[in-house]
């Protein structure tokens, strides 16, 4: 109650920004992805668009689980595929508040869990998590797979990685979070059944037991490989998704292109905005001290580092750096452990100070030029 008590609350923010500027809050939540996800739900991929720039923008960036379920979401329902994307977001968020909820509560413990939901629903660009974007499908996938792995239930978190792969480019992020712990298990499980057959004798032989995380570590990132190699196929290059993400600026570059952007920030383009950037990434660098500083479980820090890495090595809308961190929730862990040790009523005037201040961020956010 308290997550969806939190995102209506931006959603109202946005309802009178939006209204004082006589702009409209359904085209805001369906607006630049959304439409393209729309378009492959409607015609399937092959559209491209040629850019004032020369650049030719394909549809084959987007991954296929979010269109997928738009087709059938809207077919089965009678939405739109815009509107079939805000059901499938706002359900999905429900359920990776719950994801999170869930691996929170096993880690670190009931009271942590609730302040680490709200506390991932109010963060800046938790408007997101309502729009016909991929963010809260993808989290709720990869909330539920790492649950999966920390409860050692390797097939399902195999095939829900699996499935995260299929949703979004950093869905290699869950594919390796659930691998490198089920390729340990495996490890550790061979090197026991080693111990037991050498102090009883018998021949060695690969243990049944160590079949589900061995069929978790192949399966997981199978979504994610299987997009990457159907379009080669259909572009004829090797290269051909990475290629196509280049063209939309999303190249690979190690944070070149973050780095040449701070820079010029700090040179003289915007130095305030600079300082302000280095601040943002040095909490950040924070946060995941603070990870390890909890100890939280290898899968859930393999899976914060690697969203992390992903998300400044990329080319991209640099605007767009948050949103491609809302998934990697156990970055509010930290911060919620935290407030935990505060009283109940700092805590909570806290983060309804934070609700407010995240549901203007939210709407100011949508109603800027470009994309969120």
């Amino acid at each position: 109650m308290a997550y969806l008590f939190v995102r209506l609350t931006g959603l109202v923010a946005l309802q009178f920004a939006a209204a004082a500027n006589g702009r409209d809050v359904q085209r805001l939540l369906v607006s630049w992805d959304a439409q393209w996800y729309a378009g492959v739900a409607a015609h399937g991929y092959g559209f491209d668009r040629l850019q004032p720039d020369g650049r030719q923008l394909f549809d084959y960036a987007f991954f296929p689980l979010y269109p997928f379920l738009e087709r059938i979401v809207g077919q089965l329902t009678g939405l739109t595929y815009v509107d079939a994307g805000l059901l499938i977001s706002a359900l999905a968020s429900v359920v990776a508040a719950g994801g999170i909820f869930a691996v929170a509560e096993t880690v670190l413990g009931r009271r942590v869990a609730l302040i680490a939901t709200v506390t991932w629903a109010v963060v800046p660009v938790g408007i997101v998590e309502w729009m016909a974007y991929t963010e809260s499908l993808f989290t709720a996938l990869a909330a539920w797979a790492l649950l999966a792995v920390l409860r050692e239930r390797w097939t399902l978190a195999g095939a829900l990685a699996c499935l995260a792969g299929a949703a979004r480019p950093v869905g290699l992020a869950v594919a390796v979070a659930v691998a490198v712990p089920a390729v340990m298990a495996l490890s550790a499980r061979r090197r026991a059944a080693t111990r037991q057959r050498t102090a009883s004798g018998a021949r060695a032989a690969v243990p049944a037991s160590a079949i589900s995380p061995l069929l978790a570590a192949v399966v997981a990132p199978l979504g994610w490989l299987g997009y990457v190699g159907w379009v080669s196929a259909q572009t004829g290059d090797p290269l051909g998704y990475f290629n196509v993400a280049a063209q939309w600026g999303n190249g690979l570059d190690g944070g070149a292109a973050f780095a040449r952007w701070t820079s010029s920030l700090l040179a003289g383009g915007s130095p305030g905005s600079g300082l302000l950037l280095c601040l943002g990434v040095l909490t950040l660098a924070g946060l995941l001290l603070g990870c390890l500083r909890l100890r939280l479980p290898l899968p859930l820090v393999v899976f914060s580092v690697a969203m992390v890495v992903l998300a400044f090595a990329t080319s991209g809308y640099f605007g767009s750096k948050l949103r491609y961190l809302l998934p990697a929730f156990p970055l509010v862990f930290p911060l919620a452990a935290y407030l935990s040790r505060r009283r109940t009523a700092t805590a909570a005037a806290v983060l309804a100070v934070a609700a407010l201040t995240s549901a203007a961020y939210g709407a100011s956010w949508l109603l800027s030029a470009g994309p969120p």
